[in-house]
């Protein structure tokens, strides 16, 4: 699913008036009613529901939206901000419309209950500048109320892409019920802890102009998911679905191997070796006896594994350590030829060694956590500063940069960036990023190409994590339960046409 800018997307609602065609009021009408389908499925009917309405269009379907929960049978009551005659046509139209039976107030003398659900429907994607007035004093009442909070489209306050610094004036939802696209700001870490839940719900914008519109960023969902899985051919062996190499752990950081290893299995791919050192292996062999191991002479990596050609892909990294004997083991796998997911302590070894990191085969895959990122791109001020490092770094590279965290992102060389959509933050805790290693190292041996493999392993990633926070809880689950939900997280994707 592409995202686009606000200003594409005033041009998308356009074009759909224009060649649907459909009224403006009747395009609203309809988000409208996908906006209250979903409040109507998710919030008890005994709730009292606040609309918070703006002047603009925004607004208009906070009032739409008022109506039709009404018609339901919710207590529905609107704080309207502004007076009736600075309203938009659309917005004046639906006040219109309005039953009598839902009472108005009038400016910013409404009352919150804390049990009151608030529906925030001051400000769309038109912000420009900064919020002031009596939108801005709404807005903090709003923060102030303690109250559930439900934002249409965006945050109130929120600007759709770049920019949104620690002390803006915006909506802190709860849910943000995004229409037809994700926002790119509602996935950045400068406003996204003032997203709260995230959905995107569809309103039938026109398919030919979203289909012809430019973006660079792209929101990773089950439809491109499922487009860009390999199918396994009933008749194949395990020498068909390639085989993984993974170099990971050091004396006393073996369970970074066992991890990865464990996400590896369940990848796909055929047949899946580790390379750690003679002493660690116990813990490998013990957890997962279907992986072959590897065993380096020393405690820590130093050398190139034998029979390197037999390989299909190889992950470095996992607890790896920042030895300087290992310098020369990594350097001989940047040479070796093979398709290469570098991670962790490999990312550390390339950040000290700038003669390494050009040695790096187009075509890789890095998946730096953000303090490894500072380390090999600097530190940055900004979403869009860091960003842009990310893409010249991919660029420079001609390869894949996976951005590790809420919502991650995925950048390629042509400086298109992918957004994860699954994923929670119960996944936040150490090893979640080596089962990470482990499942793309898997999935580009089993045949993926490596923008595929790193989109799909981090989607499968995402999904597992929800999957354990589901039988956990956020705060109960760790990374070895990633590895495990893998399993049901492919079986969710898999297409049986023919079973009941």
């Amino acid at each position: 699913m592409k995202i686009l800018t606000g200003k594409t997307i005033q041009e998308a609602d356009r074009y759909t008036i224009e060649h649907e065609p459909i009224s403006s009021l009747d395009l609203m009408e309809r988000a409208s009613e996908t906006l209250a389908q979903w409040i109507a499925n998710h919030i008890a009917q005994e709730s009292v529901l606040l609309f918070v309405v703006g002047k603009g269009n925004n607004g208009g379907d906070g009032l739409a939206v008022a109506r039709m929960l009404h018609g339901a049978g919710f207590d529905c009551r609107v704080a309207l901000i502004f007076e009736p005659e600075q309203l938009s046509e659309q917005c004046r139209q639906n006040l219109e419309r309005l039953p009598a039976e839902i009472p108005v107030s009038q400016g910013l003398d409404f009352d919150i209950d804390p049990e009151v659900v608030i529906v925030d429907a001051l400000l769309g994607t038109g912000v420009r500048g900064e919020v002031r007035g009596v939108v801005a004093e709404a807005i903090e009442r709003i923060n102030e109320s303690g109250c559930l909070v439900v934002s249409i489209d965006i945050p109130s306050g929120m600007l759709t892409e770049y920019g949104n610094t620690a002390d803006r004036i915006m909506v802190h939802a709860s849910v943000t019920l995004t229409l037809e696209f994700p926002k790119l700001a509602l996935l950045l870490p400068e406003a996204g802890e003032s997203v709260g839940q995230l959905e995107v719900l569809p309103i039938g914008l026109s398919e030919t102009f979203i289909d012809q519109a430019a973006s660079q960023y792209v929101y990773v969902d089950e439809e491109l998911i499922r487009n860009i899985i390999l199918p396994r051919p009933r008749f194949g062996h395990k020498g068909c679905f390639g085989h993984a190499l993974l170099i990971c752990g050091s004396e006393g950081m073996v369970g970074a191997a066992v991890l990865a290893t464990g996400a590896a299995l369940r990848s796909g791919c055929g047949l899946v070796t580790v390379h750690l050192p003679r002493e660690e292996r116990f813990a490998v062999q013990a957890n997962y006896p279907a992986a072959m191991v590897s065993c380096g002479p020393g405690a820590w990596f130093t050398q190139l594994p034998a029979q390197i050609e037999r390989y299909t892909a190889i992950g470095i990294g996992p607890g790896l350590g920042r030895h300087i004997e290992s310098v020369e083991g990594l350097r001989a796998v940047l040479q070796c030829g093979k398709s290469l997911i570098l991670d962790a302590d490999a990312l550390n070894l390339l950040a000290e060694q700038p003669d390494l990191l050009v040695q790096v085969p187009a075509g890789s895959i890095l998946t730096p956590h953000l303090g490894e990122l500072r380390r090999l791109i600097g530190d940055w001020t900004s979403d869009q500063q860091r960003n842009d490092k990310v893409q010249e770094l991919a660029r420079r590279l001609m390869s894949i940069v996976v951005v590790k965290g809420a919502h991650t992102m995925i950048c390629t060389p042509e400086c298109v960036c992918y957004f994860n959509s699954t994923g929670d933050a119960g996944m936040a805790k150490g090893g979640s990023g080596d089962v990470l290693t482990g499942l793309i190292t898997g999935l580009r041996a089993r045949g993926c190409q490596a923008l595929e493999a790193a989109i799909l392993g981090v989607y499968l990633h995402g999904l597992a994590g929800d999957k354990a926070a589901d039988y956990y809880g956020q705060e109960g689950m760790n990374a070895g339960d990633l590895a495990d939900f893998i399993g049901e997280s492919w079986l969710e994707l898999e297409d049986r046409p023919f079973e009941s």
